[in-house]
């Protein structure tokens, strides 16, 4: 089964200015995140970005990047600009990396992307891990998604979902075995969705909760979620991350 991986990779950040080209162990952090995908068995890897010296350090280290527009709204219209310059197929995979994940487990990436090739329903595949804390249940930044009986997503939100109504009113914290699991930011189109995607109208429900994923629901596009065991490494938000990464690679 053959995929892309494309990596977005903005210049920009409000917190971490510059942040795909800040050292990670003597790399700088998209080059990490490049060589990471590239140990997924992926048939090419590509970095996206709107900035010219980002594509210049991709390239000064052996590896491809393409320059995109600068006013695209999202990393995924920005991935599709990908596909229309490399004429990659309505059936070609395509797995979005994003760039400040130099910890990302390559086999994330090559599961997400066998996961689409196995369900041809599927426009879009993605993932998620289950969680047993209260916390995370009850956290808005932890997304949550519940799934159907052939694993595709129902719903994506930031509420409590699902809502356990009577163990919550009865004061029990989290259901042992109720089914709880947390989407894990990573995903693989088929070509043909990505050529799509920038006509798609946003979706009311997709601006209530701020989660790009919605929209492709709303207009019909099936995802599926392949469930992995554990949580992935955290990628590099803030100063407190850049420092934790730092520490492991040293």
């Amino acid at each position: 089964m053959a995929f892309h991986v494309v990596i977005p990779a903005r210049y920009a950040s409000s917190r971490l200015p510059a942040k795909p080209l800040l050292d990670i162990g003597g790399l700088p952090m998209v080059v990490r995140v490049v060589e990471q995908a590239l140990l997924s068995g992926a048939a090419s890897v590509v970095v996206a970005t709107d900035h010219a010296r980002i594509a210049e350090v991709v390239r000064d280290h052996g590896y491809a990047a393409l320059m995109t527009r600068e006013d695209h709204a999202s990393g995924t219209d920005r991935i599709a600009e990908v596909v229309g310059a490399c004429g990659w197929g309505d059936d070609a995979i395509v797995v979005n990396v994003q760039g400040d994940e130099p910890l990302i487990a390559p086999t994330l990436i090559a599961d997400v992307a066998a996961n689409l090739a196995e369900q041809a329903d599927a426009a879009i595949a993605t993932a998620c891990h289950p969680v047993h804390e209260h916390e995370v249940m009850f956290n808005p930044n932890a997304v949550k998604v519940v799934l159907d009986a052939r694993g595709y997503a129902m719903y994506f939100s930031r509420a409590p979902i699902p809502y356990a109504r009577d163990a919550f009113a009865a004061g029990v914290v989290l259901p042992a075995q109720m089914p709880v699991y947390r989407h894990v930011g990573i995903y693989a189109y088929r070509a043909a969705f990505l050529r799509a995607y920038a006509s798609l109208a946003p979706a009311a429900i997709e601006q209530y909760e701020a989660l790009e994923q919605l929209r492709a629901m709303w207009h019909g596009y099936r995802i599926s979620v392949a469930v992995t065991a554990e949580a992935p490494a955290a990628g590099v938000d803030t100063e407190e991350d850049l420092l934790r990464v730092r520490a492991l690679f040293s």
